[in-house]
């Protein structure tokens, strides 16, 4: 099933939204997947793209500094937190 260039990018909005409510705190793709109920491949190109947009960040590491081997973490970008932020209020 192919999606429309509209619908990603709504998808994509609810994931800024909802990286932006638990903001700093980083969370695993498959959990952002679950919050949004979407599939996790499309979660995942949904991300990168908004990464290379420089909205969100990844994180490849643990708190304890070990390369995750399979698994990133996404955090919204400190541009972008800024902007949700002052058009929050």
């Amino acid at each position: 099933m192919k999606l429309s260039d509209k619908k990603k990018e709504k998808i994509s909005e609810q994931i800024l939204a909802l990286l932006y409510s638990i903001s700093p705190k980083p969370m695993f793709t498959s959990h952002i997947s679950e919050e949004i109920v979407r599939d996790d491949e499309l979660v995942k190109v949904l991300l990168i793209n908004l990464k290379k947009k420089g909205l969100v960040v990844e994180i490849k590491k643990n708190s304890k500094g070990k390369i995750y081997s399979k698994r990133s973490r996404w955090a919204l970008s400190e541009q972008a937190y800024r902007v949700y932020k002052d058009n929050q209020q």
